[in-house]
C-alpha cells in the first residue's frame, strides 16, 4: 500500500514531468555559485548603504535605492542562469 506522500509524487510526476536530481558534483557546484553571489551581495549592499546613509538630497538618496535594487535584482538573476545551467548539465 502506498503512504500519501508517495501518491502525490505520482500525481506530481504526472503533471509536472519527471523530477530533476543532480550528484554530488552539481550540489558543490551550485553552492560554490550561492557562496559568490552571497558575497557580492553582501558587498553590493555595503557599498550602496553606506552611501546612502551619506546622501545628501532626496534625489541621491532615491538613485541609490533604486540603484540598490537594480544591482541586485541583475544579481539574482545571474545567480539563477548559473544555477540553471547546473541543473541542465546532465539532462
Amino acid at each position: 500500500m502506498k503512504s500519501a506522500y508517495e501518491r502525490d509524487m505520482e500525481k506530481l510526476e504526472q503533471s509536472a514531468g519527471p523530477s530533476k536530481s543532480i550528484n554530488d558534483e552539481q550540489k558543490s557546484k551550485i553552492a560554490e555559485i550561492d557562496n559568490r553571489y552571497d558575497a557580492k551581495e553582501a558587498e553590493t549592499r555595503l557599498s550602496l548603504d553606506t552611501k546612502i546613509a551619506n546622501a545628501t538630497s532626496a534625489e541621491e538618496f532615491q538613485q541609490f535605492k533604486q540603484e540598490l535594487a537594480q544591482t541586485l535584482a541583475s544579481l539574482q538573476e545571474k545567480r539563477e542562469r548559473e544555477r540553471d545551467a547546473v541543473w541542465d548539465e546532465n539532462q
